[in-house]
């Protein structure tokens, strides 16, 4: 199975992962806005031609999941650094409050129907994880999942936990790599942010009443975070968890983790036997004698 590569935003796989310790931003000296979109030009470059290879090896399929608090840069994180990409080769879903077709099935339903295809990536713009976070901040949604009684009790986050860990196991057997990225805002940010929708006619699209409601609950969601990538990053589904104040560094810093990830899968063009290669002389000859 995929082993995740090394780096400094890689959440452990020993559940000692604290929310308090993860960095929302870097020093302001390292921090230069021209020098990290130079770098995530190289990245993406990077993916675009990897993911050409992979598309043609046919044998991986590469998901990445996009978790963070409202405002911290999902959106335009997927469309900086997936830009270039083939379309054909790549597909993005964006989930949010399920229909009550997707509450007749279990949680993990409406994700996995949209599993990126051998050879694809798929993106999940929030997922499954949303089950152990929303829900888990708003217990009460529970009443309308249509859960048989016995089965709301406290040991159903563990249960979840482990039927994620399960699940995210089974398609990493079966050739799918798993990226998963905490995009890691801070509070004051967040705050930043929200009052710039508020400011600039433009972004009055943005802003949703809702989202400053949830942002009360911004201590509750935090240890929700920390316990589930305590609980589900492991070497075959990693968590990252990407420091999102600044956004050129933050989407550097997911475009490397995908790039270096590609890269160590060992993948190639096809390549065809000798009587294949024959059969293509032939072929040839017939073209240029028309």
């Amino acid at each position: 199975m995929f082993k995740a590569v090394d780096n400094p935003y890689l959440v452990p796989f020993d559940g000692s992962f604290d929310y308090r310790q993860a960095k929302t931003s870097i020093d302001e000296n390292q921090l230069d806005d021209k020098v990290y979109k130079k770098k995530l030009k190289k990245q993406t470059k990077k993916i675009h031609d990897l993911q050409r290879i992979m598309y043609a090896h046919d044998s991986h399929a590469l998901l990445l999941v996009f978790q963070a608090m409202d405002a911290a840069g999902k959106d335009s994180t997927i469309r900086h650094v997936l830009t270039g990409v083939n379309p054909a080769g790549c597909q993005v879903f964006s989930f949010k409050k399920p229909s009550s077709l997707e509450l007749d099935h279990d949680f993990l339903w409406r994700t996995t129907k949209h599993l990126p295809e051998r050879g694809r990536i798929g993106i999940f713009n929030r997922s499954y994880y949303e089950e152990t976070l929303v829900v888990k901040v708003h217990p009460e949604i529970l009443n309308f999942q249509k859960l048989p009684k016995e089965h709301l009790h406290d040991q159903i986050w563990e249960q979840r936990y482990e039927s994620i860990r399960d699940f995210e196991k089974h398609i990493a057997r079966n050739g799918t790599v798993i990226l998963k990225f905490w995009l890691n805002v801070s509070k004051e940010q967040q705050r930043n942010r929200f009052i710039s929708r508020l400011d600039e006619p433009e972004k009055h699209w943005k802003f949703s009443e809702r989202d400053v409601i949830e942002r009360g609950h911004w201590d509750d969601y935090m240890q929700a975070y920390e316990r589930a990538l305590q609980e589900t990053s492991r070497s075959y589904a990693p968590w990252y968890a990407i420091p999102a104040d600044n956004k050129p560094y933050m989407r550097y810093c997911v475009a490397k983790v995908i790039a270096d990830t590609l890269e160590s899968m060992d993948m190639h063009y096809p390549t065809v036997d000798e009587e294949a290669m024959q059969r293509f002389e032939h072929m040839r000859e017939i073209l240029l004698a028309e």
